[in-house]
């Protein structure tokens, strides 16, 4: 049974950036990962790209033929998709097995209350994929409460639309430090509870806040969002390793890879780390890593890469004893596996 991430957000979250990012990560595991570019509109894509729309339908066509705008021409060309799902099922056939990300375009609209994203979602699901919907979402929107709360509705709203296994994601986390102080901790932010105490934070932000409509309004959405209970965050810096195996081990348990038959007794040490949980951040390691301790963590790993870049050069006697000098995450990581009785075999 194939897996498959369908990775949303809106413009300039890093949906391409991840999937690059995470199509490498799974590489460097033992995972057989492809990419499909489901993105009319992106003809530079980062990544290897194993199936792209781009190849029915480009966005520069459909504007020029149809006299459409940019968004007008992606939501076309997604309804084009929609009734040519022949060609995207033929393509997937010939990526087998394959754990599959797909990178969707930017556009709120597609996957709030347009149909054609949802049901080709739902037809992608009927070819045997077990899906995760992964949202993501820069994490700039926690510097403003106004921009928090937009967040927490759209997140609420696309997870009502898309109706299946959800995640969201606070991308570029390792950037938050440099925006300034947060008013809260972060793990407020990432449990999405006591949300009436960003209310006054709200009122400072603007003038216009405080008139009673907007006051009534904005205490409105934020019942409507705890009354539902179901929006939280996972949080993202996509070129953390430790942030990748946490987001990845949480992306597996929603979508059943991790209960599933997939890894075996040939599991690679990374992947029995990822599958059991080995060296995940929580969100207060998360807050001690790129908010109260970044630049003592940062220095830490730059001398760590140093040493590991004058170990390099260092000339070794044999072969054999260059294998010995293994990452030293993928040591600590073996130390703390538990012994489940089955003996782990590296293929040849």
């Amino acid at each position: 049974m194939p897996f498959a991430q369908l990775v949303i957000g809106p413009p300039g979250s890093g949906k391409s950036t991840y999937c690059d990012g995470m199509q490498q990560f799974m590489s460097a595991i033992g995972r057989k990962c492809s990419v499909v570019n489901l993105d009319p509109a992106n003809d530079h894509t980062s990544y290897p790209c194993a199936l792209d729309i781009r190849d029915l339908i480009a966005l520069e066509n459909i504007m020029a033929e149809e006299e459409l705008g940019p968004n007008g021409g992606v939501l076309y060309a997604l309804e084009e998709l929609e009734h040519n799902l022949e060609w995207l099922q033929n393509g997937l056939d010939g990526l087998g097995e394959d754990y599959v990300l797909f990178d969707c375009p930017g556009q709120v609209e597609l996957f709030t209350h347009h149909t054609s994203l949802r049901n080709i979602f739902f037809r992608i699901q009927k070819m045997g994929y077990r899906l995760v919907v992964l949202h993501l979402t820069d994490s700039y929107c926690l510097t403003l409460p106004s921009l928090y709360i937009s967040t927490l509705l759209l997140s609420l709203r696309s997870m009502l639309q898309m109706d299946l296994p959800h995640l969201n994601v606070l991308t570029k986390i390792d950037k938050i430090a440099s925006y300034g102080p947060l008013p809260f901790e972060l793990e407020f932010y990432t449990e999405v509870q006591d949300l009436p105490h960003i209310v006054p934070h709200l009122l400072e932000e603007s003038p216009m806040m405080r008139h009673p409509k907007f006051e009534g309004l904005n205490n409105a959405v934020i019942d409507l969002v705890e009354d539902f209970g179901l929006v939280g965050f996972e949080t993202l810096a996509v070129e953390d390793k430790k942030s990748m195996m946490t987001l990845l081990h949480s992306i597996d348990r929603a979508g059943g890879y991790a209960f599933g038959g997939a890894e075996g007794a040939n599991d690679t040490v990374w992947q029995v780390a990822v599958r059991d949980g080995m060296r995940t951040m929580n969100v207060r390691d998360v807050q001690e890593r790129w908010i109260d301790r970044k630049e003592e963590f940062d220095e830490m790993e730059r001398k760590q890469l140093d040493e590991e870049a004058k170990a390099q050069e260092t000339p070794t006697l044999t072969d054999d004893a260059g294998e010995e000098d293994e990452d030293s995450d993928v040591d600590e990581m073996r130390r703390h596996i538990p012994d489940s009785g089955i003996k782990v075999v590296r293929r040849p």
